[in-house]
């Protein structure tokens, strides 16, 4: 599996957990995820088009199993972040994929290690573009511009 396609499986998690109310439930949720049906769809010109495919391992499942639990127990400190620097669109107002997106790249950018920040950023956006709205790509960047580390003014 590529780096790609495990952030977007990240993604779908963190998204489908949120509509849990009880963190823990949601975790627990989570497991199944590697098990759900294959989804497609018919775009446009009539063609197929698969939506959501999981084929991971045990071990690939455990991974991402592990990384969403991780944001998930980070959400509040990320949230705080993103409400201070997001101006008139506190997290409570944001979009879920948005919002979701928001926080995968922040996590990423602050405890990854292993992704670099523009990488973190421009994976962000490719996400907004693939399940946001038109506008989606242009806010998330937005907001995670304000959190890049090359933006900020260097510590006398």
């Amino acid at each position: 599996m590529t780096r790609r396609e495990a952030r977007e499986h990240c993604f779908k998690m963190l998204f489908s957990a949120d509509f849990y109310p009880d963190r823990e439930e949601a975790k627990e949720q989570l497991a199944q995820y590697a098990d759900g049906p294959e989804e497609d769809d018919t775009d446009e010109e009539g063609r197929l088009v698969i939506l959501h495919k999981t084929n991971l391992d045990g071990q690939e499942a455990e991974r991402l199993t592990s990384r969403v639990r991780e944001i998930m127990d980070r959400i509040p400190e990320i949230d705080s972040q993103i409400d201070q620097v997001a101006a008139g669109w506190k997290t409570r107002r944001m979009g879920k994929v948005e919002l979701t997106i928001l926080r995968l790249a922040l996590y990423e950018m602050n405890w990854d290690e292993s992704v670099p920040e523009k990488v973190a950023i421009n994976e962000a956006v490719e996400l907004a573009k693939k399940f946001g709205g038109k506008d989606s790509p242009a806010f998330v960047n937005g907001i995670l511009a304000r959190f890049a580390k090359s933006d900020q003014e260097p510590e006398a």
